[in-house]
């Protein structure tokens, strides 16, 4: 139980709907929105920061900007001087970030650490974007004949699961559908207000056409400009403070990382009960950190659907089904907000949208909000224990945690 000490003071996360081009603003502005936000939820003066770490995936591509450990100091003198640095993990950076902060916390550096996720992605023709987040594969060595990086890799998987277990796409639609209607709950949500019929989540080529291989339109997350940030603190700095506000405390964590291609972790994996067995293992280490014996002790769960196979591996290897079987929640409403075990109530990243280095704070901001009952529409009711699966690549990076409320 190594990271008993390390609380979420508190958590902030833009509005994802937004295209930060067209405001005339630029990441330095998201920072400025993003630090206030947090530092305001917590009720924290900037004074008590002692160290700040920024996940961001893509800087130099979409803003040929790197450097951005710098960039609160940029837009903030009251952290000049401060230790800051910035981590890349593809669409795990956000979470890799948080372990490295929650580490000076636990080795007993710091006292209070302020962890943002930062990315903007809307500033590119829409022919440049996939090219960039491409980056994230092993480039040159695989996906040559892909026209869409991501969508091509993850149909890869679908077609690997249609192999050892059989595949329906119609589960997958199912899990889009029901991520896009939780984010019409969601104030923050990229996809709150636009307009779906139920042949969006079908096989129909009009209205949901072919990205490519087996998903379709909706199975993909959107490109998305957006920040989340949160405020960990230690046991100490908690007690010391006043604030009679709920807070979260983090429970449980892990982390693996494989090799970059695909094909490395799909033929590893031909003699072993899931495709990505870093990731199955990372999922038992988080509960096996936080004293938890069974999946369903806990209340529900926000998993990386970049596309809706990443969701339906996620249910597996987190041990919700047996290998394959993810079909079997999807098909009995388990996943509902009123299930047995919720999934992204929050609408998840095909329906909140996916700002790539902000992504695994994001999901740990929500994380947090749904323990300390703060969800508001998305509210999993008596929510206590709540745990979060970040991806980065083709499940190439894999970071799970777990969050509980005051009384665990």
């Amino acid at each position: 139980m190594g990271t008993v000490g390390v609380w979420i003071a508190g958590s902030y996360q833009s509005d994802f709907s937004r295209n930060l081009l067209r405001e005339g603003l630029e990441v330095s502005d998201l920072v400025v929105e993003v630090v206030d936000g947090t530092l305001d939820d917590a009720g924290v003066d900037a004074s008590a920061v002692e160290s700040i770490h920024v996940g961001n995936a893509f800087g130099e591509l979409f803003n040929g900007q790197g450097q951005l450990g710098a960039m609160p100091a940029t837009v903030d003198s009251r952290f000049w001087g401060l230790p800051a640095s910035r981590h890349e993990a593809a669409c795990a950076s956000g979470s890799v970030a948080v372990l490295a902060a929650m580490a000076e916390i636990e080795a007993g550096r710091y006292d209070c650490v302020l962890v943002l996720g930062i990315e903007q992605e809307r500033n590119v023709p829409g022919v440049d974007a996939p090219r960039h987040l491409g980056a994230a594969a092993w480039v040159g060595h695989e996906g040559d004949n892909a026209k869409f990086m991501w969508p091509y890799m993850f149909s890869q998987i679908g077609d690997e699961y249609e192999r050892r277990y059989g595949l329906n796409d119609q589960h997958l639609h199912a899990i889009a559908e029901l991520n896009t209607r939780n984010a019409r709950s969601n104030p923050l949500a990229q996809t709150r207000d636009w307009k779906f019929t139920d042949a969006s989540f079908s096989d129909s080529d009009g209205a949901n056409p072919i990205v490519e291989g087996r998903l379709r339109r909706t199975d993909c997350s959107q490109v998305t400009d957006g920040g989340a940030g949160v405020l960990l603190v230690s046991n100490r700095f908690k007690s010391s403070t006043k604030s009679r506000r709920r807070a979260a405390r983090v429970l449980g964590w892990a982390h693996a990382t494989a090799g970059l291609s695909l094909e490395q972790k799909v033929v590893r994996s031909r003699n072993e009960t899931h495709v990505f067995s870093h990731v199955q293992r990372v999922a038992s280490q988080s509960l096996e950190r936080a004293g938890i014996s069974d999946v369903y002790q806990l209340d529900g769960i926000e998993v990386h659907d970049c596309f809706s196979m990443s969701e339906y591996v996620a249910i597996d290897h987190f041990g919700i089904t047996e290998p394959g079987e993810s079909w079997k929640v999807i098909e009995n409403g388990d996943l509902e907000k009123g299930g047995s075990i919720p999934i992204n109530p929050s609408g998840g990243l095909i329906g909140i949208g996916h700002p790539v280095g902000a992504t695994g704070v994001r999901m740990l901001h929500d994380a947090a909000r749904q323990v300390t009952g703060r969800a508001q529409d998305c509210q999993v009711e008596g929510a206590s224990r709540f745990a979060t699966l970040n991806i980065g690549g083709s499940l190439t990076t894999a970071v799970s945690f777990v969050v509980g409320g005051d009384e665990d």
